[in-house]
């Protein structure tokens, strides 16, 4: 067995410690072992658990895509792909909601207000219109067409293109 902390070296040391009375046991090569004593040593055994991870079953599952475990992620503060997200959700939602206030993502452009997002909602609207048009959903093309207009008075002062 691979050492679980560096992945490289066999693991030859079993460590295992009850806290709070939650079991908490990993498999590690004695580099490893040696210098998270040290560190043990010099600080709490919680440091152990919040550099490694804490054993826990869902946080040692990892990702069907990456391999990478939450373990991983709480070791090194990074995710192996886009999968880890989805696979170690309901675990990297309270992080992310204490870090950034929030766990949805709305982009630097969210409001559409500067050049570059006014011209993807220009681009959007016009192939809506296209498909309005075909459809002979003409209502709904004449709405469209408006505001193609008020977005190209924005981009360009006027409104006739």
């Amino acid at each position: 067995m691979l050492c679980q902390r560096c992945k490289q070296n066999i693991a030859t040391v079993n460590y295992e410690e009850i806290i709070n009375g939650k079991k908490f046991q990993s498999h590690l090569c004695e580099k490893c072992y040696l210098e998270i004593s040290c560190e043990l040593n010099e600080n709490d055994a919680n440091v152990f658990w919040s550099l490694y991870g804490d054993g826990d079953a869902e946080e040692n599952t990892p990702c069907p895509v990456c391999g990478t475990r939450y373990a991983d992620y709480r070791r090194t503060g990074l995710v192996g792909c886009a999968t880890c997200y989805d696979v170690f959700k309901e675990l990297l939602l309270p992080v992310i909601r204490s870090i950034q206030g929030k766990d949805t993502h709305v982009g630097a452009a969210a409001l559409n207000n500067d050049e570059y997002g006014l011209l993807r909602k220009l681009k959007s609207l016009q192939e809506r219109l296209e498909t309005a048009i075909k459809e002979r959903r003409y209502t709904e093309a004449n709405l469209l067409n408006k505001q193609i207009k008020d977005i190209n008075k924005k981009l360009y002062g006027g409104g006739n293109d």
